[in-house]
């Protein structure tokens, strides 16, 4: 069976474990480097990114998690997860430190405040059905794409409508929205077989 982690030091870890395990999936809370060898993949939830970035170097998790996205372990961040997969970030902290797994550039809190947080309805590429009525909660939106990154989901209605808020390179996918807090497990069902389709 697929196993696939979910980083548990901060943010949305509960309602990931559960949505994977609707697939599934067999869904394990990481915590510390060692947990790391017995996952497929990971998801980085939803959360405070500068917060997830300190704890990460704290339960000295950045280097493995790291090494195993370079050896091509498939990664899916939501939210603040999308924030610590971006090569480049516009409104983090001077210190805060990513992945840097995706070749985007993403600004911080694009969409304003925890009174901004809305929801709207996005296409996603490669997901079957209807519409995805996308959660944002001080959502980032990624502002460029490099030539390798694949534009998966943009807005398509209202202020934010064209934004580009869902991409994948390689086994690294990235929603700026929270599809574990919909219910609507297509994401999810996506990544999941995404790892199934990586080369071993």
């Amino acid at each position: 069976m697929t196993t696939i982690g979910v980083l548990a030091l901060q943010g949305d870890v509960r309602e990931h474990l559960l949505a994977l395990a609707s697939t599934d999936a067999l869904a394990r809370p990481i915590r510390r480097p060692g947990e790391l060898d017995d996952v497929d993949a990971l998801v980085i939830p939803g959360g405070e990114s500068t917060t997830m970035s300190k704890l990460v170097g704290e339960f000295e998790l950045y280097e493995p998690i790291r090494k195993r996205i370079v050896d091509g372990m498939p990664v899916y961040g939501s939210c603040a997860g999308m924030i610590m997969l971006a090569t480049e970030v516009l409104d983090g902290r001077p210190d805060q430190r990513g992945f840097d797994g995706i070749e985007m550039t993403v600004r911080r809190n694009a969409f304003g405040r925890q009174v901004d947080s809305f929801e709207a309805p996005v296409e996603i590429v490669g997901v079957p059905g209807p519409r995805f009525d996308a959660v944002f909660i001080r959502a980032p939106w990624v502002e460029r794409v490099g030539d390798g990154v694949q534009v998966l989901g943009r807005v398509t209605e209202g202020p934010a409508a064209d934004r580009i808020v869902a991409v994948r390179q390689g086994n690294l996918l990235a929603t700026a929205f929270h599809p574990e807090l919909t219910g609507d497990l297509r994401v999810h069902q996506y990544f999941v077989d995404m790892v199934r389709d990586a080369p071993a």
